[in-house]
């Protein structure tokens, strides 16, 4: 049964009332998905606990990995509820459950491992509300504004919720600086003013499609992407002497298992009279082309900001002068190029495309990203900034340019009636590309360094003083430590060497291995062989993307 619940006209006020509500719920989901990341080691402090101890990097993973794995495997299930119960209604929940999961985290009240689950538990919580605000959040504003200025208004959507991965890194990197709590209280008065103002202004304006819920196809579905990408998870960590964890069988019988009940899922949801992952909208061309181009986008833009995050922790800023413990702000700062390019492209691209159509928006934006990940690959190590900086705000340019006309495309394809799915199931593809991109980026760094750099810690901890026992044994550490390392703002060589030998070397060689330039000077070659493989692959990614957006076809009429 299908009922409209109030006129379908475009109510000129509330259109704008939705737009900035949805924009605001959905800037607080993405910053917060990425603020963590640079507040890693600020938290882990606060907590007490040593996240690259033996045992103890799951915890560091399932920090980061906790949030985004849940947001793609809830998405389409929270948008097809969304279809049946009520869009607005899911949203408003969705932000009620964020604030008080940001509450709950703010009050950790254990130390060491209890606390690390305790963070990670109410993590997994906090997501499941930002879940249901990022899989509303487009349809929601696909039936209040009309066709002619859709493009717009999911533009500015779509590019805020991607600058807000950016400047969570730079929210995270100050607001630790301070007091890890601050990271999550900062959500509080804005989830609690958002929720109150979104009960009190959103209404539902679409179409309701009341429908069974398809538990079989929400089973499986959920079951086999959580398996993949938590075996992906696991599959970076190094298992039984090897630097990565693909041979470990637990993670391969995971892949198996989670495609096996993917293809379960895809049969069931061919067979189903109300199924929630709507196969009927890959027949649209838009719908389908569009989806492909954010998947491996989203891919690609999750490799780029951990590499560019661990390029300027581990190597840039140390040697320009900055302490180790300083680089997960400055980082943030030094990326906002980035972030800048979102905000200048993305709401143009998304004015011009509601009237030029999207195809020649989206596809230049991804000749652009093409080309900032060339000229990545390219310039030095240790490069000039304005190089640096030029190339990120051409990637944020051409990002923009891509996301905002590609959103546009894919919701303004698919009958008004699927807009909560259609919304649920573009959300998954961006989430599900964004946590793969970890486990594939970080495979591909790993099979870059461990080459090398075994050899190259050797030759250079020896030259230093450093007994041979003690650096074969670093040496043959998984490369994944030494990121890890890097990644957390530490010094990596004092913390893999240790006090106890520094307190036998001389103090010369001691103020080298800690200093600025040893580890980065060290690390600069290995990491630039990871780097050829990463950002080559980025490159693929965003061409074979150009492509899909090129046979999206000709712009769709209003639905």
């Amino acid at each position: 049964m299908t009922a409209t619940l109030t006129d379908t006209t475009h109510d000129d006020r509330y259109k704008w009332v939705a737009l900035s509500n949805t924009t605001l719920g959905v800037l607080m989901a993405t910053i917060d998905a990425s603020i963590v990341i640079i507040s890693l080691p600020a938290i882990f402090r606060g907590i007490g606990l040593d996240p690259l101890a033996p045992g103890n990097i799951g915890y560091l993973l399932w920090m980061i990995m906790g949030y985004l794995l849940v947001s793609a495997v809830l998405v389409v299930a929270l948008g097809r509820l969304g279809d049946i119960f009520g869009r607005v209604r899911l949203y408003n929940l969705g932000f009620l459950i964020f604030s008080i999961a940001s509450v709950a985290l703010s009050v950790d009240p254990f130390h060491a491992q209890r606390a690390a689950l305790w963070l990670i538990g109410w993590r997994i919580v906090q997501a499941f509300g930002g879940a249901m605000l990022t899989a509303n959040s487009a349809a929601i504003l696909t039936d209040a504004f009309p066709a002619r200025q859709r493009g717009m208004a999911l533009g500015i959507n779509q590019i805020t919720a991607l600058a807000g991965q950016f400047l969570g890194l730079l929210l995270g990197g100050v607001l630790a600086a301070v007091d890890w709590r601050l990271v999550f209280w900062v959500n509080v008065p804005i989830g609690i003013v958002g929720t109150i103002w979104s009960y009190r202004s959103l209404r539902e304006t679409g179409v309701r499609h009341r429908a069974p819920i398809d538990w079989a196809g929400n089973v499986t579905f959920a079951a086999g992407t959580a398996l993949v990408l938590a075996a992906m998870t696991y599959g970076i960590q190094p298992y039984g002497g090897h630097p990565t964890g693909w041979t470990n069988p637990k993670v391969l019988g995971g892949i198996v298992l989670g495609i096996l009940l993917l293809i379960a899922f895809v049969v069931i949801e061919a067979r189903s009279a109300h199924p929630m992952f709507r196969l009927a909208l890959f027949r649209i061309r838009a719908f389908a082309a569009g989806n492909l181009a954010a998947l491996l986008i989203a891919v690609a833009r999750g490799g780029l900001q951990f590499m560019l995050i661990i390029w300027l922790q581990g190597i840039w800023l140390p040697l320009h002068g900055y302490n180790f413990e300083d680089t997960p702000l400055w980082a943030g700062i030094f990326m906002l190029p980035l972030t800048a390019g979102f905000l200048i492209a993305g709401p143009i691209s998304g004015y011009f495309s509601d009237r030029y159509g999207a195809r020649v928006f989206s596809t230049t934006g991804l000749l652009l990203l093409a080309l900032s990940f060339a000229g990545l690959l390219v310039i030095p190590v240790d490069f000039h900034y304005w190089m640096f900086a030029g190339l990120l705000l051409l990637s944020g340019l051409g990002q923009g340019m891509f996301s905002a006309p590609n959103t546009s495309s894919i919701m303004g394809s698919v009958p008004a009636d699927q807009r909560g799915v259609a919304s649920g199931m573009r959300s998954t593809f961006q989430n599900a590309g964004t946590s793969l991109s970890i486990g594939v980026f970080f495979a591909l760094m790993v099979a870059g360094l461990a080459g090398s750099l075994p050899a190259t810690l050797s030759t250079g901890l020896t030259g230093q003083g450093v007994p041979h026992d003690v650096a074969a044994s670093i040496a043959s550490l998984p490369p994944v430590s030494t990121l890890f390392a890097a990644f957390l703002g530490s010094n990596p060589v004092a913390h893999l060497v240790g006090d106890k030998v520094l307190g036998t070397l001389p103090p010369h060689n001691v103020a080298t291995l800690t200093g600025h330039e040893f580890f980065p000077n060290l690390i600069a070659q290995p990491f630039h062989n990871g780097l050829m493989v990463v950002f080559g692959t980025a490159i693929a990614m965003s061409l074979l993307a150009a492509l899909a957006s090129v046979l999206r076809g000709r712009p769709s009429r209003d639905r």
